[in-house]
């Protein structure tokens, strides 16, 4: 059966390179000949994509976190960066929602910097169990929908790296164009399927992330869309520590082994995935990613000059 895009539903299209799993299935990645997005054929069928989402990728209800300690306290500091510039955006007042919202925690420092009602959404899993613990947290578990909140509602809408994972990924936009307000903004980042680091690991690039990532757009074919839904690009940026670096090292690792997302995953927790691969290694992946993540910190400021970094954020303005 022919696959389709997942963003314009069509069925024409190029094949660009392969590409496999964590669960070692196989994949071509394809270019849409329509709207130019990037996509997995086969698509990937709900009960695998269940799998890809199980509690090894959220996290355990009973755990805090979904990575090791020390990476969660260092994705905690970039949280609390984000959370400043959004509440900056809404004045420090007003409703801020985050789709796919994780465990809530970046919301709950969006709070601290004024009198910002605070809304997420978060499919059901372990950081959905987590995210609402926050009482102040208004959360919606599961898709978002047109009739979830009014129109004009929100001063600040968020997106990190969930917009790629979404399997109606128009419809999601159709409904931020009703429940944003005017002149109000939509903050969103996703992989950059046009970076140098793309181009070159192709199908072992750690932010393909297959199944999960359905899809990608080009920063620029992405601007050009949302300039024909009607947002006024605000700011574009491409270094990112927190990305990255680490999304080179994982690739570079990914071109020794069959397993892809070793070193990820263990970081993850997840024993399961890792317990035939041994402990010898994983020692010597992780002194790797601390001794090397400089110099890819380097790379990154080069590779941002040239728009060619691995991840892009985006912050658009409504403009009626």
């Amino acid at each position: 059966m022919k696959s389709i895009c997942p963003y314009c539903k069509s069925k024409d299209y190029s094949i660009q390179y392969p590409t496999f799993d964590i669960f070692d299935n196989h994949y071509e990645v394809v270019k849409c000949k329509d709207c130019l997005a990037y996509f997995l054929t086969p698509n990937p069928p709900e009960e695998l994509l269940a799998k890809a989402y199980d509690d090894s990728y959220y996290g355990g209800a009973e755990d805090d976190e979904k990575f090791e300690g020390f990476i969660e306290e260092g994705l905690n500091y970039f949280r609390k960066q984000r959370a400043k510039k959004v509440a900056s955006l809404s004045k420090n007042m007003g409703r801020v929602l985050d789709i796919g919202c994780g465990n809530g925690q970046f919301l709950e420092q969006v709070q601290l910097f004024g009198h910002i009602e605070i809304f997420g959404t978060e499919m059901e899993g372990g950081s959905a169990g987590r995210a609402a613990k926050i009482k102040s947290l208004q959360l919606q578990i599961g898709e978002l929908k047109s009739d979830d909140f009014e129109d004009n509602y929100f001063d600040v809408i968020t997106m990190f790296h969930v917009f790629e994972h979404l399997k109606n990924p128009k419809e999601y936009l159709s409904v931020i164009d009703e429940i944003l307000k005017s002149k109000a903004y939509l903050v969103i980042s996703f992989p950059n399927i046009d970076s140098w680091q793309a181009q070159f690991f192709k199908g072992k690039w750690l932010h393909l992330d297959p199944p999960r990532h359905l899809f990608f757009f080009t920063p620029k074919d992405f601007k050009l869309l949302m300039k024909q839904r009607g947002y006024e690009l605000v700011e574009e940026k491409y270094f990112s520590i927190e990305q990255n670096p680490y999304g080179a090292i994982q690739s570079w690792l990914n071109l020794f082994h069959k397993k892809r997302e070793l070193l990820f995953e263990s970081l993850k927790g997840n024993k399961a995935y890792v317990k035939q691969i041994s402990p010898f290694v994983l020692v010597v992946e992780k002194l790797l990613f601390i001794g090397f993540t400089p110099l890819f910190i380097l790379l990154d400021v080069i590779s941002s000059v040239f728009k060619k970094s691995a991840t892009v954020e985006f912050t658009f303005q409504k403009k009626a």
